[in-house]
């Protein structure tokens, strides 16, 4: 009932929305909130699927007889796969808008999840893997997109965080799901936990019904009345609205230009040719977003989710029912420490938030790198001081990752790039970031075999430190800015030396005299 309150597009609330400016900021932010919930859903299909195949594969293994090779394909291959949707999100998000890839996106993941469930032999069982992975490579690139589109500049950083959020509540899910059907026949319980990854996309395909496209896209398809209905709602002021229309057909006009200038056609859409072939400033716009998706995801943390059993095993936790429940702990603390960046992120800032969670997971990765090396070694109450430590080490390392580089990530990548090149960037970030997720998942066995468990925790530990080093040199900070005053900031060559955002007026004074290109809005 509340999503459908705040979803009412109907002419006459804009209007009366707008007219009063006292009473009226609950229900726009109702409306911005509601908005980047439902896109945000999208998440929940790569969080459920994560947490749900690292307790399901144990019985997987069991009904169909898996080898470790078979396991490692399962786990990694959907992040593989979703290179596939990633790659054609971007453009088809243009094509079609915003929301209905969403929707897209629901029904793939549905249909990858009943294969799954009904799978005879491991060959369906990947058939139904690749569905899903297409599924969430659509997902895991439109919906940051979008929340980032929608949301104002004052609250953009915590309503981009929201799929990060959902993506731990979807893990978080999967835990649950396999600590209580845990219980069922080995035949069944795996087909029920993977059947159950049905329920988020029948509900996403629902919420796009009431959902509004988003007014930078609708912009660029030269429907500015139905753009300026919905800033209407997302602002806090009327004027806000009006500026951030403004903002947008400025950008957006001057792109078209650009990219007709180019021959790459009159719709403001920018070509890969200016991804791979970038100028300075899209450069260092890449360099930032793909670096941080590539550590990310480098530093081990689908390890710690997906083969956590594996790793609570190597602590000395024998019982089934001790190791789900310890994985079940690291869900919470995914789930719960997310939602404090969500609260942090516009107040402290994106590069604070993002030094202390790498600078947090490199100690988290040490400490349990060393308790399982210490294991090995202890006997008695030593044995059980270095299992405690461990499974608390594990949580800490999920905690201080949802802090900062699980939702900062995607905030970054969504709100660095122009709008023409904005999906097509966030494209080829997913692909680094699944490139790496799978490469991390499909050799993980293979690697603690050949390096131990303790010695692989070591190897993510140095990476962590490796992007706590890339992050305080080259990402600057981008809290309270506007999408379009972040591209300036870019073609401008400022350093970031104070807190206080860019300021439009100013570089516009300075373009009026004659000593900067009018590059801001592209």
């Amino acid at each position: 009932m509340v999503l459908a309150e705040a979803l009412d597009l109907s002419s006459k609330k804009d209007e009366s929305v707008m007219e009063n400016s006292g009473d009226d900021k609950k229900p726009r932010n109702k409306f911005v909130i509601a908005c980047a919930v439902l896109a945000s859903m999208n998440s929940i299909l790569l969080g459920y699927d994560v947490g749900v195949m690292s307790g399901a594969v144990i019985f997987i293994r069991r009904d169909l007889h898996l080898n470790d090779v078979q396991v490692e394909m399962l786990i990694g291959s959907l992040n593989i796969i979703s290179l596939a949707g990633a790659a054609m999100a971007g453009r088809t998000s243009d094509a079609i808008g915003r929301r209905w890839t969403m929707a897209l996106a629901a029904v793939i993941f549905l249909l990858g999840s009943v294969v799954m469930s009904v799978a005879p032999s491991f060959a369906w069982l990947m058939v139904g893997r690749s569905l899903g992975g297409i599924g969430v490579g659509y997902a895991l690139l439109i919906a940051p997109v979008y929340t980032a589109e929608v949301a104002p500049a004052s609250s953009r950083g915590a309503l981009t965080c929201f799929p990060e959020i959902f993506i731990n509540v979807g893990i978080l899910l999967g835990y649950i799901a396999n600590y209580g059907l845990a219980g069922l026949p080995n035949h069944v319980n795996w087909r029920v936990m993977l059947g159950l990854g049905v329920v988020p996309p029948i509900f996403l395909g629902l919420g796009v019904l009431a959902m509004p496209e988003s007014p930078r896209w609708l912009v660029m398809k030269d429907r500015n009345d139905d753009a300026s209905k919905v800033l209407l709602r997302t602002s806090e002021s009327r004027a806000e609205a009006l500026e951030r229309l403004a903002e947008i057909v400025e950008g957006i006009a001057y792109a078209k230009k650009k990219t007709k200038n180019d021959g790459a056609g009159s719709s403001g859409e920018g070509t890969w040719r200016e991804i791979f072939r970038p100028t300075r400033p899209v450069r260092r716009m890449l360099m930032i977003a793909l670096g941080v998706q590539f550590f990310q995801q480098a530093a081990g943390i689908d390890a710690t989710v997906y083969y956590s059993p594996v790793t609570f095993k190597a602590a000395g936790i024998t019982s089934q029912g001790a190791v789900l429940g310890a994985t079940m702990a690291v869900g919470f603390a995914k789930a719960g420490f997310v939602v404090v960046a969500a609260f942090l992120i516009d107040k402290v800032g994106r590069r604070p938030l993002l030094l202390t969670s790498t600078i947090g997971s490199t100690v988290s990765l040490l400490v349990l790198a060393l308790a399982l090396e210490f294991i090995g070694k202890a006997s008695g109450v030593a044995h059980h001081i270095a299992a405690y430590s461990a499974v608390i080490a594990a949580c800490g390392n999920v905690a201080f990752f949802s802090i900062g580089m699980g939702p900062v990530n995607w905030v970054l990548g969504s709100e660095i790039f122009p709008l023409r090149l904005r999906a097509k960037a966030a494209s080829l970030g997913v692909g680094v970031n699944r490139s790496m997720s799978g490469v991390v998942s499909i050799s993980f066995l293979s690697v603690k075999n050949a390096i131990t468990v303790p010695g692989t925790f070591f190897l993510f530990a140095g990476i962590s430190g490796l992007c706590a080093t890339f992050i305080y040199f080259c990402v600057p900070e981008t809290k309270g800015k506007t999408l379009e005053e972040i591209v300036a900031f870019f073609h401008e060559g400022y350093e970031e030396k104070t807190s206080g955002p860019l300021q439009l007026a100013e570089l516009e004074n300075r373009r009026k005299d004659g000593t900067e290109a009018p590059q801001a809005g592209i």
